[in-house]
């Protein structure tokens, strides 16, 4: 496969995961942590990081404002609700296995 033809599909992917995201709210961030050890938070991060080795600066709150669709902030107060302890629990145990 091509390397252009590689790169875009990757970054129409990367689009429809975060048209995914936002379309699905409902999703806790916290459970996607418990069952997959990464969240909206770490695909920010991951994307900032992205943006960095080609050289573009973005602070973190940009980063997620481009995940989320909206500033954090909103995100948070409109959609995100309290975790409990199995939530907690749960992604511990998931977020351990990222460092195996």
């Amino acid at each position: 496969m091509d390397a252009s033809v590689q790169q875009a599909a990757e970054a129409a992917a990367f689009r429809r995961l975060l048209k995914h995201f936002q379309h699905r709210t409902d999703v806790q961030n916290i459970d996607l942590m418990g069952l997959s050890g990464f969240c909206r938070n770490c695909l920010s991060d991951w994307y900032k990081d992205a943006l960095a080795q080609e050289g573009v600066d973005i602070d973190k709150a940009a980063a997620r404002e481009h995940v989320y669709g909206m500033p954090y902030g909103d995100y948070k107060d409109q959609f995100q609700t309290e975790a409990t302890q199995a939530q907690i629990d749960a992604m511990n145990a998931s977020v351990a296995k990222n460092k195996a």
